[in-house]
Formats: structure tokens, sequence, C-alpha cells
């Protein structure tokens, strides 16, 4: 399989390669919560905005497709939206769901399709998921965290060909892994071969403490510098629990681009219900 730096394409000149193509949108996705209208406007001015670059994928609910294709003939986008199909009607939903997709290929491009494991990421369900997605569609497949379990299921996802979801927060304290668990994922998947992706929680660049919710967030640079330093042998759990923001940003922006590359053959995206507060942070610290 090609790397996930390839299958997902540099972004436009000056943007770094560490940030290419970075944050896929989840503006339908909690905490935001889009409506259908504001979601893809919001999605094709960031398209064409100032850090164009660093945007990657739509995300949109199988459950949704109906509504996303309605809207789409509406605004007739000038090229297709690139976009990541998150199956949430069931595996055996899948091929009509694709099906939808490259049938309004004037409008829509599928570039990845996702979906949550079963609690046992059993090899058969595996085989079905790589039956039912296109061989030039990334898939993305999420076991369920929790215990040596968790990153067997994560191991078995890598060995189909599939790229494992890590997902690092949500509604309450349990959607949040520890350092030593995003660590331990992190020495799994960048000694398997294949990249991953990330969902939920990662707000902001830093990792931070909410204030209205008291949860501790992750942050996406956090996970780009805890990945480099994964490939290198450094300290990748300094790196996840670091909230010196200057200090991730120099190291961040220190990468040469052969480093930036390897990293995001690693860590390929993550989904953010924001493009602004990722593209904010980033300018803030000066790696834009």
């Amino acid at each position: 399989m090609s790397s996930a730096f390839e299958l997902r394409a540099p972004g436009p000149r000056g943007t770094p390669p560490l940030l290419a193509r970075l944050v896929d949108d989840a503006a339908l996705f909690p905490p935001g919560n889009a409506n259908m209208p504001d979601a893809v406007r919001g999605h094709l001015d960031a398209r064409s905005g100032e850090w164009a670059g660093a945007v990657g994928l739509f995300l949109c609910p199988a459950s949704r497709l109906a509504e996303l294709i309605t809207e789409l003939i509406k605004v007739k986008p000038v090229k297709p939206i690139a976009l990541s199909l998150v199956i949430d009607t069931g595996l055996g939903g899948v091929p009509k769901a694709v099906s939808i997709v490259e049938s309004r290929s004037e409008l829509l491009a599928l570039r990845m399709v996702e979906m949550p494991a079963p609690s046992d990421v059993d090899e058969v369900w595996l085989e079905r998921v790589s039956e039912f997605v296109p061989e030039d569609v990334i898939r993305v497949v999420e076991p369920r965290r929790g215990g040596a379990e968790w990153l067997d299921g994560v191991r078995r996802v890598i060995e189909h060909g599939s790229w494992p979801k890590l997902r690092c927060g949500g509604v309450s304290r349990e959607n949040f892994p520890s350092v030593d668990e995003v660590a331990d994922f992190l020495a799994v998947v960048s000694s398997g071969g294949v990249a991953f992706k990330a969902t939920a929680g990662l707000h902001h660049a830093v990792r931070h403490t909410d204030e209205k919710t008291g949860f501790t967030h992750h942050g996406f640079l956090n996970l780009l510098v805890a990945t480099a330093r994964a490939l290198s042998g450094g300290d990748v759990r300094e790196a996840l629990a670091s909230t010196d923001a200057a200090a991730l940003g120099e190291e961040a922006g220190s990468l040469s681009d052969q480093a930036a590359h390897a990293v995001r053959g690693v860590f390929a995206s993550y989904g953010s219900c924001s493009l602004d507060e990722p593209i904010t942070d980033l300018d803030h610290l000066g790696l834009l």
C-alpha cells in the first residue's frame, strides 16, 4: 500500500509537509454539530482559503449521505469534495453507501471509509471490511479501547492493511486515553508499517485542561512530536504530557522535510469539528 502521505497528497506550496492535509473536517460531529448547509459552506470556504493546504477530507456519516448530496447539488462545487464516509449504519450498510458515493462522482470523491470495530475485532469481520471497501479507498477501523485486548485489536487491524483509529476524547472522562495508553498505541503503530488516524478531543495544538469540563485534552501538536520521537527513539511520554507550547512548536518546526514526511506516514490526520481552532493555534505558534 502507498504511504499515507502519498494517498492524501501534499498541500499547496507554502504548507509545511508536517501539516499538509492534517485536519479533516468533522463539522457535522459533536461537539460542533453543524447543520449540513453550514458544514458544506464552511468546508468549501476553507478549501479555498489562505490555509487550504492544512485542510483534509470532509467527514460525513453514512446516515446523512443523501442530505450531503442534496446540499452539494445546490451549491455546485467546482470540483468534487474529497470524502471520508463514517459508517454509522453497520458493516452491512457499507456497499450501498459506497455505491451511492461512486454514482455521484461529479460531487464526491471517496477517499476513506471509517468504522468502529466489534469488541473482539475478529478476522472474519476484518475480511468483510476489505471486501466491502474498494482497494483504492483507505480503510480506517477503530478498535474499542481498554486493556491489552485493545492493542491486540490494533495489531489485527494493521495486519489486515487497515488504519487503526485512536479516539482521544469524548463526552466523559473515560473517553480520554492516558498518556501511557497513547504511548503504547504509538509504539505498536510506528512499528507496524501502516498509518493511523486520530479523532475526538484534539481541539487545540497543545495539551490543556478544559475549564468547563475539567477534562485534560491531548494536543495534536503533542501527538505529532510524540510520533516523531517514536520513530527516532526519543521520549514519547514526555512529548505527550508536555504543556510547553513554545518547546513543542520549536521541536516540530525543526524537523527536516524527510522527518516530517516520516511522521505523517504514521500520524496521517485527525478529525476536528472546528477548522478555525487548529489553524489559529498553528498560526500563533508560527508553524504555518
